[in-house]
Parts: structure tokens; sequence; C-alpha cells
């Protein structure tokens, strides 16, 4: 196996987060169509934890398919709220929407990584993180997604834990990686064992 990892994302903070930890790595965003595969799997009442697998398979295995030598990692975020899937907001309105619905409520992250090489996924995990989000009022909600936006149309749920987002909530459970978008620890004891990274 070649020393060489393929992050099929273009999120700067999974590639900060794994360059922070000393993982050498190229960029090449998968380009799938996650609506559809998302909306075929709720049709079909696919669990929201296999959802954001199957995303986060569907682009390390579009990648990979370019450079099956070298490890090729797909990831993907999905929050759930009471049987219903949020994407990242496409509007300031819809941001407001969507923290006027969470605010004083809790909702579940899953955040899936899965690595690809010669064809095959060779190791997954899905981490599940619950948060708990403060009572907001609506003036509030108004000031911080004019405060914020557009940064966060990039964002599951318009929030981003390592800005002003960590603010709006009073209880977190789970891994504070996962949040960001990478289940981070958990991959590198993989590519650790694998012997991909050295102890």
């Amino acid at each position: 196996m070649e020393k060489d990892l393929v992050l099929a994302s273009g999120s700067e903070i999974r590639a900060q987060m794994l360059q922070s930890a000393g993982v050498s790595l190229r960029i090449q965003p998968a380009r799938i169509d996650e609506s559809a595969i998302k909306e075929s799997m709720i049709s079909e009442e696919t669990s929201h934890r296999d959802i954001a697998d199957a995303l986060a398979e569907a682009k390390a295995r579009k990648v990979s398919a370019k450079s099956p030598a070298s490890l090729t990692l797909g990831c993907d975020q999905l929050l759930s709220f009471e049987g219903n899937v949020f994407s990242k907001p496409k509007s300031k309105d819809e941001l407001h929407e969507q923290l006027s619905i969470l605010q004083g409520q809790k909702h579940t992250l899953y955040t899936a990584a899965v690595l690809y090489h010669a064809g095959e996924p060779q190791w997954r995990h899905v981490s599940t993180v619950r948060l708990t989000m403060r009572h907001l009022s609506d003036q509030f909600i108004q000031t911080y997604t004019d405060r914020n936006w557009p940064d966060l149309e990039t964002s599951v749920g318009g929030y981003k834990i390592e800005a002003e987002g960590v603010r709006l909530f009073s209880r977190i459970e789970g891994s504070h990686f996962a949040i960001l978008g990478l289940p981070l620890v958990e991959l590198l004891n993989h590519l650790t064992v694998i012997g991909y990274l050295e102890t």
C-alpha cells in the first residue's frame, strides 16, 4: 500500500485536523449526487446512521476508482431530529428556520468515515454525538444568522462548534472532532494499527 491518503472532501476543517495530526494528504473532492442518494434512502426508511455511512462510502468509492493504490477517505455528516434529516442551509431564511426548530431541543449528529483501498472498503466508523441546544430568542437567532452568514452555509445544522456556534449549546455528549466532521481518534488508531502511521 502506498503511503498516500486522498481526502474525498473539500472540507477545510477535515484537512486541517488531519494535517495538524501529522497526516499528509491529497485533496480530491468527490462529485456525487448526495441529494438523490439521501432522498432515495429516506424513502426506503433507511436509518439516518446508515445514510451517513452510505454517503461517506459513495464518496470514497468514487474517488478511489481514480487512485486505487492509495487510501481514500470519504466522510459525511447527517443531522437527525425527530425523524427528519437536516441538510446544509441554502439561505439565511432556511438557517433561521432550522435554528428555530432545533432551539431548546436535543438532536443527533452522525459523522461517518469510510476508507477505501484497491476498490474495496477497508474500514468504516460512524460517530454519534447528541447535542442539546439552549432556548434561543428569535432576536438572538436573527442576529446570530446575520453575523455568521454566509460562513454557515457549509455547516449541517447551521453552526460551527469551533466558533460562535458553541454558544448555542447547553450540553454536548460525544466527540468534539466528530462535530467538526471527522472521527479523528478512531481513524488515527486504525491507520496506526495497519502500519500506515508510525508509533
